[in-house]
């Protein structure tokens, strides 16, 4: 018996060890190996999560019940204003938002009352699975609770779309979720929302937009303001009045599903027009501190977006570079009568810039700014205006010195021109021409064939590619007649001249230093600045527009001892505008003046929005010149008044007056070359230099004051000067002597045709003009010659 039993177990042991030692199905190991994974995801997701979560900021009642509009500061921390335009209208939770709750909730998150955590897992799942399809972050699974969360600490900007951020949103939401009840989240949801026309809170805009409280609101008009926050601008019924009915119906739909109307009242509701019982859109009268800072909102805002932020719904800490008493004086200048315009329709743009980090300090949209409209036309950065002789240093001079490396006793021809593969003949600005000169003298008188010429041994490529530099779009297509008129900005130019001011370093103009998010995180945009030219190239010009103030077409411009430099620019009408008007003929479409120093640069445009407003006649023809020089001896009065220092790469010399080749000689004129590229026997003479001495052989002697005259005028311990941080780091080959390029540039000529294209509009449009004499209007008759 015993036997019997030990051989039965024993035969039970050995086919459960053969059934152990066959090979186990397939399924099952792939289903034991996915559980597996599946716990690792889940542990590791955990443990990511809560990662993530720990370092996510506080939320408060105080955070949760604020707007949701930016904020506005001045690089010292103190604030300057909140987008929000309207004062929010804080709704209390009663009785009167049940049908509002109703809408937002079908539309946004109709298993809201039911949720517990504050998140929701199946619409998380559902967005995961669309987003994996899409390789992105795009589509969102939020609770309205999440939304309540991101409006409050976190940035809508694609780049904040990111594992962290949702983690830390989804741990926040939690948290509110078990602190505040339904209808208290729900509250704050509807205060928070972003509205449009910087509106904050759905009860803001019941007001804005119906003038009623939101308990007075239809149906229709509910479902409209509940659709809205979606996204605002789209859906306003105001400009898109088709995308706001269309999101209103689909709200009607959702609370139709979720049982929260009726099959009538849907129909009703969603036959009513979207207009209904809309205010008349009558934008707000600003504050006057408001209309003065509105330019500069504009573009602050524009830059923010830019950057991937929505400042009106991402309550953002934002630092702008605007200097608040410079933007006051610049919108004073051109309303209080201090400067002189042809009438009130002349109008002016204008920029401010820092050259050492290209901090927009301060810009002026235009004069007579309407209180009722904001965020309107900014003229201080329109580029549909042609900056006259004004571009000839960026484009003509500036490259020529730095791939030609000529000097300013190089000697140009200012004979009669015509435009290679065309009739068009060219003129300078009194119709004459000069002969030789030097391009000194060229530049300081603004004349029109040296400066086509200068370009055309260039070659528009490489003009094209050290006004790109800076940020000055020239057309592919351009022809010759670009060398004394190109579109750009009042912006543009002053960020341009900077680099010159810097002894060539570049720094793009900026509004904004810094955006902090709610979440803690802060971003800066502030840069070094990069070489675009040489510190040669840039001294040469700065010289070469000193004497623009000084003895040429800028004098309206000078500062009584101040080390500054500008160039001037004027633009004449077209052959169609003056079929139009032919009493335009001699005077300018548009004048500028574009000056620095080593701590501004300020460019002025100054025309008419339309033709038939009038032209710059008599006292305005000195307007762009007087703007400026107002404006800079404002800046200027309590800075240091620094000159810039000739780099080693610069040869300084007395040249006999048009001698070519150049000769030393005593009694010539102080001209400046680019070391290594000198003739023979010229060497460095700056040991008597002095400024105010360069014209004494010329009758355009105008001395403005003596070297102890400037070094008195102007004070400030502790200014910095041109000589940055970024020239001390910069140790950039282009200081050392340019070699080759020594001729012309063979692309240059597949240029000139162009000009046979237009050669109607070349017609001289750009060309620097003889003005028309005041007479008796002013006493400026004297100064004709000045307006280049």
């Amino acid at each position: 018996m015993t036997n019997k039993n030990f051989n039965s177990n024993n035969g039970r042991e050995s086919r459960k060890n053969y059934r152990q030692s066959l090979p186990k199905p397939l399924w099952r190991r792939i289903l034991k190996w996915t559980f597996l994974v599946i716990f690792l995801f889940l542990v590791a997701g955990v443990g990511l999560f809560a990662f993530y979560a720990k370092d996510a900021p506080n939320i408060s009642r105080a955070d949760l019940e604020s707007g949701g509009s930016s904020g506005l500061y001045n690089t010292n921390g103190k604030f300057v204003m909140s987008l929000g335009t309207e004062k929010r209208l804080y709704v209390k939770d009663s009785e009167d938002l049940q049908l509002l709750k109703d809408a937002i909730v079908s539309v946004e998150d109709k298993r809201f009352y039911k949720d517990k955590l504050g998140i929701d897992p199946i619409r998380i799942v559902g967005s995961m699975l669309t987003n994996a399809k899409s390789k992105s972050i795009s589509a969102g699974g939020s609770t309205i609770t999440q939304q309540l969360v991101k409006l409050t600490k976190f940035s809508t900007a694609a780049s904040q779309r990111t594992l962290r951020r949702k983690a830390q949103e989804a741990w926040l939401a939690m948290r509110v979720q078990r602190e505040y009840s339904h209808d208290e989240i729900l509250e704050f949801y509807i205060n928070k929302v972003y509205m449009n026309y910087g509106n904050t809170g759905i009860g803001t805009a019941a007001n804005f937009y119906y003038g009623k409280k939101i308990g007075d609101l239809d149906l229709a008009q509910t479902a409209m303001l509940a659709g809205m926050p979606n996204r605002p601008t789209v859906y306003n019924p105001y400009t898109y009045p088709q995308y706001a009915k269309y999101r209103r119906d689909i709200v009607l739909k959702a609370m139709l599903k979720n049982k929260k109307i009726s099959q009538e009242q849907y129909d009703e509701a969603s036959k009513e027009s979207i207009k209904k019982g809309l205010k008349p859109h009558n934008q707000r009268k600003q504050s006057n501190l408001r209309k003065i800072n509105d330019p500069y909102v504009k573009e602050a805002i524009a830059e923010v977006r830019a950057k991937g932020f929505d400042p009106f719904r991402d309550n953002l800490k934002i630092t702008i570079n605007m200097d608040q008493k410079a933007q006051k004086k610049l919108y004073q200048l051109a309303n209080n009568g201090q400067v002189p315009f042809t009438n009130d329709k002349m109008q002016i743009g204008a920029s401010v810039v820092d050259p050492s980090n290209g901090h927009v300090v301060a810009i002026l949209g235009g004069r007579h700014l309407p209180s009722s409209v904001q965020l309107g036309l900014d003229r201080a950065v329109q580029t549909t205006r042609s900056t006259g002789s004004s571009i000839k240093p960026v484009l003509d001079y500036g490259p020529a010195i730095e791939y030609l490396n000529w000097s300013t006793a190089k000697m140009l021809d200012d004979s009669k021109y015509v435009y290679p593969g065309t009739n068009v003949q060219l003129y300078d600005w009194d119709n004459k021409y000069d002969g030789m000169m030097t391009m000194r003298h060229a530049l300081e008188q603004s004349r029109n064939v040296p400066a086509v010429k200068t370009l055309r041994e260039v070659g528009i490529p490489r003009a094209r590619k050290f006004a790109g530099k800076m940020d000055i779009d020239i057309p592919k297509d351009s022809g010759l007649s670009v060398a004394i008129g190109a579109n750009a900005s009042s912006l543009q130019m002053a960020g341009a001249f900077s680099a010159f001011a810097t002894m060539g370093i570049y720094h793009k103009p900026q509004f904004v230093s810094k955006i902090e998010t709610p979440d803690g995180l802060t971003r800066n945009y502030d840069s070094e600045g990069i070489r675009v030219m040489s510190k040669a190239t840039a001294y040469i010009i700065t010289d070469m527009l000193k004497g623009v103030i000084k003895h040429g077409s800028g004098r309206n411009a000078q500062i009584n001892g101040l080390y500054h430099a500008g160039k001037t620019g004027s633009v004449k009408y077209s052959e169609q505008d003056l079929a139009r008007y032919p009493g335009y003929a001699a005077t300018p479409k548009d004048s500028w003046f574009v000056g620095y120093t080593p701590r501004y640069a300020i460019g002025v445009w100054t025309g008419y929005d339309n033709l038939k407003d009038g032209t710059i006649s008599g006292i305005g023809q000195q307007s762009a010149q007087l703007f400026y020089k107002n404006m800079m001896t404002y800046l200027m009065r309590n800075k240091e008044n620094v000159d810039w220092q000739k780099p080693d790469s610069v040869i300084r010399a007395r040249i006999a007056k048009n001698s070519n080749p150049p000769e030393v000689s005593s009694t010539g004129e102080w001209q400046l070359f680019v070391r290594g590229h000198s003739p023979v026997g010229i060497v460095d003479d700056s040991s008597d230099y002095d400024e105010d001495d360069e014209k004494t052989n010329t009758n355009n002697s105008s001395s403005t004051s003596n070297t102890q005259e400037r070094n008195s005028v102007h004070h400030e311990n502790g200014s910095t000067t041109q000589n940055n941080k970024n020239e001390k780091k910069d140790k950039d080959l282009k200081d050392k002597p340019q070699t080759g390029n020594t001729g012309k540039d063979n692309s240059s000529d597949s240029s000139q045709n162009n000009d046979a294209n237009n050669s109607n509009s070349e017609n001289n449009p750009h060309h620097e003009q003889k003005p028309n004499k005041p007479g008796g209007e002013s006493n400026n008759s004297g100064n004709d010659e000045n307006h280049h």
